[in-house]
């Protein structure tokens, strides 16, 4: 009995492979009445899901104007069809208040709202699972497009290296070398955003930026940044190594904002030449900066160049102290918190940097004082944004 029994269980195990690719597996949305339904009948996890469900107001319900195209059913709305705005982001209870605040940002700001379809990528060991997750998400945004995937942090685990930022070893930041592998094969192109971004200008205007010639991401890039800090003294007096940007100029760009052309990445096989330097990382230390730097090794100096608009980067300050920090000159369509410092740490702890009162209207944790959260929004649109800069134009 005992034999056939393991017997079986390997048999399922083989079928969940053989289903399944390594890296995930997709939780697929459901319409609020399902949740309900389904969770009236569940036990233990339906405390921690109403517990969970109790920290976020519901978002408004912001819809398309009448000069939307819409090609689709709302009520069954596909991650793979191309007609929509694809985006990519992390979910975990960590980050999940940044997470929330910048999906209200995306579908405040969009032109078409419900043209809008979002990728989340949890792990798979997190305090909250990946169905919690996803019921919380549901409950916040009921209308919202998206879909949940369980990544396998044992995809990635092994090629980690220690960082100068212990938070920056997490697994969950490298998901993004897998979203080719991921997110279906029918998603053919993403904006990944990370979770401690503003989006204050239409999403569609970052989405129909082109990728020229053979580039496979897009991102704002940096050139006036001393490039060379990002690797270590060991790596630049090797010859070999260094020899990698020779034939490129590169520049450094952040991999928090990316247009992503994921046909050309699975094509490329960029994922593996992203895990070639993370194995040579864990043999001899050429970086310190976690899940970046493989980045630049691959892609810097053939990255497509966006506007700094849609990164205004670095407002969560160094990596260690975390210090307040003010915007770049020009227009914003995307503000950034990067760095140590996070707005929702730093409000609750009443330390707050004054950008951070910019990011708390969005923030839809414990808004019980519906007046005061309409008069915050007026009141940062009137003369906070514009004061910085002309955000919109």
């Amino acid at each position: 009995m005992l034999s056939f029994r393991l017997y079986a269980a390997v048999s399922f195990l083989f079928s969940l492979s053989v289903l399944f690719p390594p890296f995930c597996i997709g939780i697929r949305s459901f319409p609020t009445r399902a949740i309900v339904d389904s969770a009236a009948g569940s036990s233990g996890e339906d405390d921690v899901i109403a517990a969970s469900w109790s920290r976020f107001s519901e978002a408004p319900d912001y819809r398309n104007g009448a000069e939307c195209a819409t090609s689709f059913n709302r009520e069954m709305a596909s991650s793979c069809d191309p007609s929509l705005v694809h985006i990519a982001m992390t979910l975990d209870s960590e980050y999940l208040r940044g997470s929330v605040a910048a999906v209200h940002s995306v579908l405040k700001h969009a032109s078409c709202p419900e043209n809008v379809f979002f990728h989340f990528v949890a792990a798979e060991f997190d305090p909250a699972s990946p169905r919690v997750l996803t019921r919380l998400v549901r409950s916040t945004f009921p209308s919202l497009n998206f879909k949940v995937y369980i990544f396998r942090e044992d995809t990635v685990i092994n090629l980690i290296s220690t960082s100068i930022r212990v938070a920056l070893e997490n697994p969950l930041n490298y998901a993004r070398n897998y979203l080719g592998d991921i997110l279906g094969r029918c998603v053919d192109r993403v904006i990944y955003l990370d979770s401690d971004v503003l989006v204050v200008d239409d999403i569609h205007k970052l989405w129909n930026i082109s990728l020229t010639g053979s580039r496979v991401i897009g991102a704002p890039e940096y050139c006036h940044a001393n490039f060379t800090k990002y690797f270590t003294d060991g790596f630049w007096s090797d010859p070999v190594l260094s020899r990698v940007f020779s034939t490129r100029k590169p520049c450094y760009f952040n991999t928090g904002v990316m247009v992503m052309d994921l046909r050309r990445w699975r094509e490329g096989n960029f994922r593996k030449k992203i895990e070639n330097w993370m194995e040579l990382q864990r043999k001899r230390r050429i970086y310190d900066l976690g899940s970046l730097p493989p980045f630049l090794l691959v892609f810097a100096g053939n990255v497509e160049g966006i506007d700094h608009r849609w990164n205004q980067h670095g407002l969560g300050g160094d990596n260690v102290r975390g210090s307040c920090r003010s915007l770049h000159p020009g227009p914003v369509s995307l503000l950034h918190w990067s760095g140590k410092g996070k707005p929702w740490v730093r409000l609750e702890s009443k330390n707050a940097c004054p950008l951070d009162h910019v990011w708390e209207p969005y923030d839809l944790y414990k808004h019980h004082n519906i007046a005061k959260y309409h008069q915050s929004f007026s009141s940062i649109s009137a003369s906070t944004l514009i004061g910085f800069s002309s955000y919109l134009s």
